[in-house]
């Protein structure tokens, strides 16, 4: 994983899964669909990349997909980065 997507998944591990087995919890792994994200976690991590990485909430479009795995959230961020720029 890229130094992006360790910090994405740190704040999974720290926010949603804080003294849970987390070997299962790779790049692709579905946060949605095994429960560990839910609609309240979505605004959470919203909340969570509008402060750390300065994108505007109003320009995160709160589709699931976009939050569906550490990497969905990471190429995310990414494109948001390069939009910006």
């Amino acid at each position: 994983m890229t130094a992006l997507a360790d910090e994405i998944r740190d704040y999974i591990v720290s926010e949603f899964l804080d003294g849970e087995d987390t070997t299962d919890l790779t790049a692709d792994f579905d946060l949605i669909g095994n429960g560990v994200v839910d609609s309240l976690g979505v605004v959470r991590i919203v909340s969570h990349l509008s402060r750390t990485y300065a994108i505007p909430v109003d320009d995160i479009p709160l589709a699931p997909d976009n939050f569906r795995s550490i990497g969905a959230i990471t190429a995310f961020v990414q494109s948001s980065a390069k939009t910006a720029a």
